[in-house]
């Protein structure tokens, strides 16, 4: 088999065992990315996982991790390679499995072209590497183990949600009883804040309305017309936002009590189709989400500052 050959299979199978692991746990009415919300963590700050350096994993490794950590009970936000761990004087105990994540990388292959001349071309590569919970490690510095902090006070965080959506600049009209972004108007339309559960809640489904927003050609631009053949258009977007909502809801501190969408079970079956359709449509929404919850950032004062800083 050809390097080529090999790096394809290779690429099939780690696309098709993710999409596989998701597609089980929707199967059983469960949305992975926002399983962390409903697992009593209450008391400590949801996060989005971190590398052992203290930076944020992105896009599938997010629901890859958060998947992990809540099927193995684990608390702790933190991951690290067995190497890692190892420079830090620690040893994973014995018995311990791995976690997969991926990272994207390329090798370049020399073709001929038409004429005869020789020509490289980079190839995109899928590859996968293990990597465990600090829960797993034994004997790393203290400052691993310590616990999540309590969460902030509900009034403080909340008004910083507010500002968050505020200095997006999106226009919020509030009436009726549906959340959905109008593109006609540019607008997000909001049923009343007293409506709502409580204050999270509220922020969840504006966050949720706010992915939606990004989408226009003037903001991220994402188009996926190609995909109104298989009237799947619909599905994807919705699954983006949802996935976006849920990292969004991370990097605020929010900790809603999610109760699905009247829509949800509608959704939930076309998910299912899109993905036994699409090994890969799931890796293309949490990458889609990605690219819209770093727009959303992009337009906070402390990101102009550092842009202007630079």
């Amino acid at each position: 088999m050809s390097r080529k050959d090999k790096s394809e299979t290779s690429r099939r199978d780690v696309y098709a065992r993710i999409t596989e692991r998701i597609i089980a746990d929707l199967e059983k009415g469960v949305r992975p990315w926002v399983q962390p919300w409903s697992a009593g963590n209450a008391m400590g700050r949801i996060t989005r996982p971190l590398r052992h350096n203290g930076e944020p994993y992105t896009g599938m490794n997010v629901l890859l991790l958060w998947s992990e950590g809540m099927a193995r009970g684990f608390t702790s936000p933190i991951w690290m390679t067995f190497k890692q761990s190892a420079e830090l004087g620690a040893h994973v105990r014995k018995g311990e499995s791995g976690s997969t994540v991926i990272y994207a990388t390329r090798f370049t292959k020399t073709e001929t072209d038409e004429h005869g001349g020789e020509v490289e071309r980079d190839i995109p590569f899928l590859k996968t590497y293990n990597v465990f919970n600090v829960e797993q490690i034994h004997g790393l510095p203290e400052h691993f183990y310590h616990r999540p902090q309590p969460i902030l006070d509900p009034v403080e965080r909340i008004a910083h949600a507010d500002r968050f959506f505020a200095n997006t600049g999106s226009v919020i009209r509030h009436g009726g009883s549906r959340a959905f972004f109008s593109p006609s108007t540019d607008s997000i339309q909001m049923p009343p804040f007293e409506t709502f559960r409580d204050a999270a809640s509220y922020t969840a489904v504006l966050s949720h309305e706010h992915i939606h927003w990004t989408a226009d050609a003037r903001r991220v631009g994402r188009d996926l017309s190609r995909y109104a053949k298989d009237r799947s258009e619909r599905a994807r977007e919705e699954l983006i936002a949802e996935i976006g909502s849920a990292l969004v809801c991370a990097d605020l501190g929010i900790v809603p009590e999610l109760e699905p969408r009247p829509d949800h079970a509608a959704y939930l079956a076309s998910w299912l189709t899109v993905l036994a359709n699409d090994r890969r449509a799931i890796f293309s929404a949490a990458a889609h989400a990605q690219r819209a919850v770093a727009y959303l950032h992009s337009l906070q004062p402390q990101a102009e500052a550092e842009r202007e800083a630079a």
